[in-house]
């Protein structure tokens, strides 16, 4: 039996529909287990402090969210002082994407701040991860709540870091949030 021209298309078309079917199927899940955590509910940011720290509408008034698992330059935190380098781009790259928009959070935890620890979802899209892949924040070195995976975040920050993305041009120079803070 030959195969013709138009066999190879019609198959061809159904494993692009299958693929697209799958596709959709996986995005399903993903917003399925992002709505698990804090249901549908939408989140107003009102505020962005830093590259890793925004203020959100709650029920009953305002609530601190720290972005688990990214690290962002650190701002001044004195008048007259110098941030961090990197640390304005990486505010006002995160204030672009979220602030006065709907958000829902997935949240892992509190922190000894009384932050909540929280992965933020736009439209589907992880913003922690993307302030990583832009490399506007590296992956957090401390430790994180059970059942966070860093793996996807740690391959971001690879790929950033080997294409100088964002922080990462500084090359040899670049020091880590964590070491910019205690010091020389």
């Amino acid at each position: 039996m030959r195969m013709g021209f138009g066999t190879t298309t019609t198959l061809s078309r159904r494993c692009c529909a299958a693929a697209l079917v799958a596709l959709a199927s996986v995005q399903l899940l993903a917003a399925s287990s992002v709505a698990g955590r804090e249901g549908q509910e939408c989140r107003k940011v009102l505020r962005v402090y830093d590259g890793d720290t925004v203020l959100v509408s709650e029920k009953s008034g305002k609530g601190l969210i720290r972005l688990l698992g990214i690290d962002a330059p650190e701002t001044s935190k004195s008048p007259g002082q110098a941030g961090q380098p990197f640390s304005a781009r990486s505010r006002r790259y995160l204030a672009r994407r979220v602030l006065n928009r709907c958000v829902q959070l997935e949240v892992y935890g509190v922190d000894r701040y009384g932050r909540r620890l929280a992965v933020i979802h736009l439209e589907g899209v992880n913003i922690n991860l993307e302030m990583v892949a832009r490399g506007l924040a590296e992956v957090y070195r401390g430790r994180t709540p059970r059942g966070f995976d860093r793996r996807p975040y740690r391959l971001a920050a690879e790929t950033a870091r080997r294409e100088s993305r964002g922080m990462w041009i500084q090359g040899d120079a670049y020091r880590s949030p964590m070491e910019w803070k205690h010091g020389p």
